[in-house]
């Protein structure tokens, strides 16, 4: 049974059109960039499936809130038809002092909210291991009553989702985006605003070559370490395609957090 906007927590992937040379740059090297593109494609499906997943143990609704404009169609393709597809690429007004990464991620919100959910949060594209159980409790918490927002805080500094119950356009303002103090800001940030901050476990990012190794080994290692992780059959199946699963001694991909 379709839930109702209004009794559900809207979850919205960040993406961005898996484009020969303007994806996952920072793994070129190891990575060609059409290489680069594929493995974009298979973490954007992992993503969203792992919504799709959270969907049927907490009340969500699944989201893309992709960018640039015009690459709606690209992302339609790489995930489930019942979920929602929002421009987030920053092109609204926004308060002076929220600039950057910080125009998008306050765009998304605008459009989740505007569909009518009590809560939002907002996921990156790059962690296609993530449990999913984290994103089931991120939904439940944000849910609860009261003002409030959920981090997910990552390895780097950074977040991979950030949540909230209603619009604080100030928790993206003179934010130190793609450093490693972006989680302790927002903290600081919510303090001063006087939002409780509920966080979720620490996860990485997967953006750069050393990420992307743990990353190979923890898909192959099928969760053995003792986490939960997704299954993330897309990501695998993309590792493969570029010759990722069993690469020669000598590359970079050998096994072992914008």
């Amino acid at each position: 049974m379709q839930r109702e906007p209004f009794t559900t927590c809207a979850i919205a992937v960040m993406a961005k059109a898996p484009i020969p040379g303007r994806s996952k740059t920072r793994l070129c090297p190891p990575l060609s960039a059409e290489q680069a593109a594929v493995l974009s494609a298979g973490f954007h499906r992992d993503m969203f499936a792992n919504i799709a997943a959270a969907a049927r143990l907490a009340p969500i609704i699944g989201y893309a809130a992709y960018a640039p404009a015009g690459t709606e169609p690209a992302i339609a393709s790489l995930m489930p038809p019942d979920f929602g597809v929002i421009l987030a690429d920053g092109s609204v007004e926004t308060p002076a002092d929220v600039t950057g990464f910080g125009r998008s991620l306050l765009h998304a919100f605008r459009g989740l909210f505007a569909r009518g959910h009590p809560a939002a949060c907002l996921l990156n594209s790059d962690s296609p291991t993530l449990p999913t159980a984290y994103l089931a409790k991120a939904a439940e918490v944000l849910l609860e009553s009261g003002d409030h927002i959920v981090l997910g805080p990552a390895e780097d500094g950074g977040y991979y989702l950030i949540g909230m119950r209603a619009m604080h356009a100030s928790l993206f303002a003179d934010i130190p985006w793609s450093s490693a103090t972006v989680a302790t800001a927002t903290r600081q940030r919510a303090a001063s605003l006087g939002l409780a901050v509920k966080e979720l476990p620490v996860w990485y990012d997967v953006d750069d070559a050393s990420s992307l190794r743990r990353l190979r080994a923890e898909i192959e290692a099928g969760g053995a370490g003792g986490a939960n992780i997704f299954p993330a059959d897309a990501t695998r199946a993309a590792l493969r395609h570029c010759g990722a699963s069993d690469p020669p001694a000598h590359r970079v991909l050998n096994p072992i957090a914008e």
